[in-house]
C-alpha cells in the first residue's frame, strides 16, 4: 500500500465532490435558519390574531344557547345557567346536549370528543402534529353546545383544541418541516389559552410541559410572540381587568408558608384521586352495551339531575371561582362545588363529550382549598391563614398535580388574578403537590388517554446529550489513505487489521471518497478500490453531534461522515463513535462511588496528627 499514510494535514476537497453531492441529494448541515424562524413566527402572530377572534366568538356562541336553552332568550349577555326557572326539565337540556355532541362526534369527526389537550399531544407525538382542518369548526360547536347546554367545562380546552388545530391547518398548507408544523401547533393552541385568560406567560409555561417538549430559540420565538398576541387580544376583546377577581393580601409569615405547602401535599394526593376516578368512569363507559355516540348523552343525563339539586354546578362557572377568591362563599356552595361538582365533571368527562378540564379542576381545587383553610383556621388561628389565599392554593396545587405542570399552575393563578404577594404559597403548594403526583401516579389526566393507545409522552426535557459534544472533539484524525487506483487485494494483504475505514483519492490526489474494509474483503480482490468508494456526507467540525447523527442515518448502510473545514478534509466521524460517546455521557445520570470519601479523609488527618505530634515531641 504504497500510499497508506495517515492524515495528518488533511485531503483538498475535489471541484466533483459538490456536484457528487448535489447528485446525491446530500446537503450538508446548515444549523437554525434565522429566516424560517421569522417566518414560523409571522405565522404564529397571525395565527393568534385569528384564534383570538375564535375564542371570542365561541365564547359568544356559549352564552347564546345557554340562555337559549335555560332562559328561552336569544341574547349574547352572560347569565348563568343556574339561574333558571326550568325545575325538572333541566335534567333534559343537558341530555339533549349530549345527543347533539354524539352525533356530530359520530358523523363529523370522533376527535372532537375529550378536552383537547391530550388529542393535540398526541397528535404531536404520532401524527407529525398533523390534525383535521374539520376539527377547526367542529371543536368549538360542539363545546359550545355542550357546555351551553349545561356541561360542567371551561371554554378553555376547546379553544386550545381549536387554536392547534388552526396552527396545523396552516403548517399543512405550507411547505414546512413536521417539527415547524409542531411549533405552529403549539402556538396556536397556547394562543387560544392566552385569549381566553389573558395569561400569556402561563401559556408559554403550558407549551413547554405539555405539547412542545423541549426548549430551543426555534420553539420558544414563535410560541411566546403568539402567546403574546393572544393576551393583547384578550385585553382587546375581554377587558383588561385580571380573569379572577381577589382581595389584597398579605404576606404569609413561614408557619403559613408550611401550611399551605401542606395543604399541596394533601391536594396532590386529591388529585391522584380524581385523575383515577375520572378514568375508572370512562372505563365504566366502554362497558356499557350501547354504542359510543350514546355515552354524552347518558353523561349529560346525570349532569342534569346533579344540576336540578345543585344548579352551580352547571355550565363554566367562571364566577364560582372568582366567589371561591373572595372569601365570601357560602358553605353550602362550597360543598357543592367540591362534590357535586366533582361528581358532574367526572361523570361528564368520562362519556367523552366535549369541553376542557382546566376550569372544573380549578373549581374543584379552591373549594377543596377553601375548605382546607377553614380547617387550618380551627386548629391554627394565630398564624394567618386566609380564605382567598387558601382557594387560590388550592386552584394551582389541584392542577399541578393533575396534569403535572408545575410553572404553568404557578404562573396561572399570579396571572389571573394579579396577586403577586402569592407567589411563595403557591411554589411550596404546587412543589409538593407535584412531588406527590410523580412520585405516587405513573401518568397523569392528560397523559393517562395517550398513555393507554400506547403513546409515550416524554417526562422530562433534558439537554440532548449530543448537543454538548462538537464533532472535533470525537472525530478520527488519523484516517489511513489510499490511491483509488489501488487493488482490493493488494490492500487487503497490507493493511492493518484494526482499520475499518480508508479515504480514498484520486489520481490528482484529491479526496474521492470512503471505503469499508468489511465491504473490500466482500468485493473482488482484482478491483479497485476506487470503484467500491462512496461519496460521504458532510460535517464541520464545529457541528454538534447530533447534527452529524441525523447525517449519519440519512446513509443507506450508515456510511461514516466527513468533516471538512476550509475546503480540506480533517477527518472522519464513524456511528460507533457517536454512540460511544452517548453511553459515556448517559454515565453522568448513574450513580457512582463519592469521590470524597470521608473515612479515607479522617484517617489521613489522624496520620498527619501523629507525624506532627511527634515532631513536636522530639524537638521539646
Amino acid at each position: 500500500m504504497a500510499k497508506s499514510s495517515k492524515l495528518t494535514g488533511g485531503i483538498p476537497v475535489s471541484l466533483s465532490l459538490d456536484a457528487a453531492l448535489r447528485q446525491a441529494n446530500v446537503k450538508g448541515s446548515a444549523g437554525t435558519d434565522k429566516r424560517r424562524l421569522l417566518w414560523i413566527t409571522a405565522l404564529a402572530v397571525a395565527s393568534a390574531v385569528i384564534i383570538g377572534f375564535l375564542a371570542k366568538g365561541m365564547v359568544m356562541l356559549i352564552d347564546l344557547i345557554t340562555n337559549l336553552c335555560f332562559h328561552g332568550t336569544f341574547t349574547l349577555d352572560y347569565v348563568p345557567p343556574g339561574h333558571n326557572n326550568l325545575g325538572w326539565w333541566v335534567v333534559l337540556v343537558p341530555t339533549l346536549g349530549g345527543v347533539v355532541v354524539g352525533l356530530m362526534a359520530l358523523y363529523g369527526s370522533k376527535a372532537i370528543r375529550g378536552h383537547g389537550i391530550p388529542e393535540a399531544m398526541e397528535m404531536i407525538l404520532t401524527n407529525q402534529s398533523k390534525i383535521k382542518p374539520a376539527i377547526t369548526y367542529l371543536k368549538p360547536i360542539s363545546s359550545a353546545i355542550s357546555i351551553g347546554s349545561g356541561g360542567p367545562f371551561g371554554a378553555e380546552g376547546p379553544i386550545i383544541s381549536t387554536g392547534g388545530a388552526l396552527g396545523s391547518m396552516v403548517g399543512q398548507l405550507l411547505r414546512i418541516s413536521p417539527n415547524e408544523r409542531k411549533i405552529l401547533l403549539a402556538a396556536g393552541a397556547t394562543a387560544g389559552m392566552s385569549a381566553i385568560f389573558g395569561s400569556p406567560i402561563a401559556a408559554i409555561f403550558l407549551a413547554i410541559e405539555l405539547l412542545l417538549f423541549e426548549f430551543a430559540p426555534r420553539s420558544i420565538v414563535p410560541v411566546a410572540m403568539g402567546c403574546i398576541t393572544g393576551g393583547a387580544m384578550h385585553h382587546f376583546l375581554f377587558g383588561s381587568d385580571p380573569m379572577f377577581a381577589m382581595p389584597a393580601i398579605g404576606l404569609p409569615g413561614n408557619h403559613a408558608l408550611f401550611v399551605y405547602s401542606v395543604m399541596g401535599l394533601l391536594i396532590g394526593l386529591l388529585s391522584l384521586v380524581i385523575t383515577k376516578a375520572v378514568y375508572w368512569v370512562e372505563d365504566m363507559f366502554e362497558k356499557l352495551p350501547v354504542h359510543w355516540m350514546w355515552w354524552p348523552a347518558i353523561g349529560g343525563l346525570f349532569v342534569g339531575i346533579i344540576g336540578y339539586y345543585a344548579p352551580r354546578t352547571l355550565g363554566v362557572g367562571y364566577e364560582n371561582i372568582t366567589e371561591l377568591l373572595s372569601g365570601q362563599a357560602t358553605m353550602q356552595l362550597i360543598l357543592s362545588l367540591a362534590l357535586l361538582k366533582l361528581l358532574s365533571w367526572g361523570i361528564a368527562l368520562g362519556s367523552g363529550t366535549s369541553g376542557g378540564t382546566l376550569a372544573p379542576m380549578m373549581t374543584i381545587g379552591g373549594a377543596i382549598g377553601c375548605l382546607l383553610g377553614m380547617l387550618a383556621q380551627q386548629l391554627f388561628p394565630s398564624i394567618g391563614i386566609v380564605l382567598p389565599l387558601a382557594v387560590l392554593v388550592g386552584m394551582s396545587s389541584m392542577f399541578a398535580g393533575a396534569s403535572r405542570a408545575f410553572l404553568t399552575s404557578v404562573v396561572f393563578a399570579l396571572e389571573t388574578t394579579g396577586r403577586i404577594e402569592a407567589l411563595l404559597p403557591l411554589l411550596g403548594a404546587c412543589a409538593t403537590s407535584y412531588l406527590v403526583s410523580y412520585f405516587l401516579m405513573t401518568n397523569t389526566i392528560m397523559t393517562e388517554k395517550i398513555a393507554r393507545r400506547g403513546v409515550r409522552a416524554p417526562d422530562s426535557y433534558e439537554p440532548d446529550p449530543l448537543e454538548l459534544v462538537s464533532v472535533e472533539q470525537v472525530m478520527d484524525r488519523r484516517v489511513p489513505v489510499a490511491p483509488g487506483s489501488t487493488l482490493v487485494g493488494d490492500l487487503l494483504s497490507t493493511i492493518d487489521p484494526k482499520v475499518e475505514h480508508l479515504f480514498v483519492t484520486s489520481a490528482d490526489e484529491s479526496f474521492q471518497g470512503v471505503v469499508s474494509v468489511a465491504d473490500l474483503r466482500k468485493g473482488q480482490h482484482q478491483a479497485s478500490i476506487g470503484e467500491m468508494a462512496v461519496v460521504p456526507n458532510v460535517v464541520r467540525g464545529h457541528d454538534d453531534l447530533r447534527t452529524a447523527a441525523a447525517e449519519i442515518a440519512r446513509t443507506p448502510a450508515h456510511t461514516p461522515v466527513v468533516v471538512v473545514e476550509d475546503g480540506t478534509v480533517v477527518g472522519m466521524l464513524t456511528l460507533s463513535a457517536v454512540l460511544n460517546t452517548y453511553g459515556s455521557r448517559m454515565e453522568d445520570y448513574t450513580e457512582h462511588d463519592a469521590s470524597i470519601l470521608l473515612h479515607r479523609r479522617r484517617l489521613k488527618v489522624m496520620v498527619q496528627g501523629k507525624q506532627l505530634f511527634r515532631k513536636v515531641m522530639r524537638r521539646g
